[in-house]
């Protein structure tokens, strides 16, 4: 008989740590992304959201955002460069990394 944990089989799903919090907390400061993933939306149908694992004063929060700007910039970005240093700054009607 085997045992599962022989089976080498890992978790699809990647859990963010840290509390939620809102992108508006964390503009203008430099943080420290993680990682992230692009979702589809279950709020509002054919659209995409965008879940940030960032650090912040050596803290980890999980930010969610609609953000297409946002989204795009960030698919940009290699896996293999992550974490990275940024900043989220609003430009006009829109949040964009810098």
């Amino acid at each position: 008989m085997n045992y599962f944990k022989d089976l080498g089989i890992k978790p699809k799903t990647k859990a963010f740590m840290g509390d939620k919090i809102k992108i508006d907390r964390i503009l203008n400061i430099e943080i420290i992304v993680h990682d992230f993933k692009v979702e589809d939306s279950k709020k509002k149908e054919g659209t995409k959201y965008l879940t940030l694992q960032i650090e912040r004063s050596e803290t980890k929060h999980v930010v969610f955002t609609g953000s297409n700007v946002l989204i795009d910039m960030i698919s940009q970005v290699p896996k293999e460069k992550f974490p990275i240093r940024t900043t989220i700054v609003r430009e006009n009607e829109h949040f964009e990394f810098k």
